[in-house]
């Protein structure tokens, strides 16, 4: 009973100061929510909204039912979840945050996974997409396209760490037992997608609507996250929290021979990893491998941005929160590993400039690169898709009113 008060006096204080802070710093408050609306328009909604699409229908004609049951044999053994873990996975590293979430959430509710093979599920599946990894931290910050493969390759061996650790995690229920009796033979596989799509019998119209609907809700969602805690990013670096904070981190800082400037944009990375990644670029008192290693963190670690989105769509079902906030910190700490791991034989390798490690090969921004271009032409092309996805999906809303 007292810690329920305790918490409820401390949410309450916390509230109040966020509200007293927007108050008093209205024009930072202002500026900060035009950057994450601006994130959101021109980037976020676009390269989200048609991965949400497809796979609602995907999940709805029971093509992933068809995939889960021929994966069965590698997910299983390897992660210890069943083989439609392999569609939100791989969903999860094509489209980003918070895709693995709001597919395990789906998946869940349907029935086809336990819950503790949702948590360990939802634990490795939640990843940033190549899109931001290659176009927007490592060409739109650091300038530099080869270290966006370091990144990446860390980043994703991180996730693949945490997923084999994390099929340790929970016991072992009669329904995952029953599961593991299941043979991936083709015919099976086809007989699975036969059935589901039988036991799904909305017309295709309806389908389609009902995945513009949820996808579209579930992106309006992650918008507002993002907005908000742009700001409350901002808010906490005037409020100098943020230094505050970064003296501790200092300390550790130290301790591995890293630049104490690192500490702030490490902060900021915690909270948003936009912000964090691109405030990690600019500190030019450290080397490029310090400051990828702990880019690596911040990607890995996600940001409370993300894990507050992430939150949310979980609260949808009985999948606690808690293994995907320790799964976090580990993939933080396995991909900064990797990135010193990785250092040497990829980076420095492959890297036929032959700069020093504190170098920033400005030639390959952009220009003559797929992903910078791709990167400039979706933030060219994004407010079109969202603007023509948000009356879409007014209409649909429209429609259902009246028929209601």
């Amino acid at each position: 009973m007292f810690r329920s008060k305790l918490k409820t006096i401390i949410l309450s204080i916390s509230v109040t100061i966020l509200a007293a802070s927007l108050i008093s710093f209205p024009q930072e408050s202002f500026d900060a929510s035009i950057r994450g609306l601006n994130m959101w328009w021109e980037i976020v909604f676009p390269s989200l909204l048609p991965f949400f699409i497809v796979s609602e229908m995907l999940i709805g004609f029971g093509v992933v039912k068809f995939i889960g049951v021929l994966l069965e044999p590698l997910m299983r053994p390897l992660f210890k979840v069943p083989g439609v873990g392999g569609f939100v996975w791989a969903m999860g590293m094509a489209s980003g945050f918070p895709a693995g979430a709001k597919f395990t959430a789906r998946l869940r509710q349907e029935g086809q996974l336990t819950q503790i093979e949702a948590e360990r599920l939802v634990s490795f599946t939640n990843s940033s997409n190549p899109l931001f990894i290659f176009g927007a931290v490592s060409i739109g910050f650091f300038h530099n396209t080869h270290l966006g493969i370091l990144l990446a390759l860390a980043h994703y061996l991180g996730n693949i760490c945490v997923g084999i650790i994390m099929r340790f995690y929970g016991n072992e229920t009669p329904e995952d037992d029953s599961k593991k009796q299941k043979k991936s033979k083709i015919r099976s596989a086809l007989s699975a997608l036969h059935q589901t799509r039988l036991k799904d019998n909305r017309p295709i119209g309806k389908l389609l609507g009902d995945a513009v609907n949820s996808s579209i809700q579930t992106l309006l969602m992650v918008g507002g996250f993002i907005i908000l805690f742009s700001v409350v990013n901002k808010l906490l670096y005037h409020l100098h929290i943020t230094a505050i904070l970064a003296k501790t981190v200092e300390l550790l800082l130290s301790s591995l021979s890293f630049p104490e400037m690192l500490s702030i944009p490490f902060i900021s990375g915690l909270f948003e990893i936009t912000s964090g990644s691109q405030l990690t670029s600019l500190v030019n008192e450290s080397t490029l491998l310090q400051k990828a290693m702990i880019t690596s963190f911040i990607l890995g670690f996600s940001g409370f941005s993300v894990q507050a989105q992430v939150a949310s769509i979980l609260a949808q079902t009985d999948i606690r929160f808690k293994p995907f906030f320790l799964a976090r910190i580990l993939q933080g700490m396995f991909a900064s590993l990797f990135a010193l791991i990785l250092w040497k034989p990829v980076y420095v390798r492959f890297n036929n400039s032959e700069q020093p490690s504190n170098a920033l090969p400005v030639g390959f921004f952009g220009d003559g690169t797929w992903t910078g271009h791709f990167y400039h032409q979706l933030i060219e092309i994004g407010p079109i898709i969202t603007i023509f996805s948000l009356l879409v999906y007014v209409i649909i809303l429209v429609f259902r009113l009246r028929n209601n």
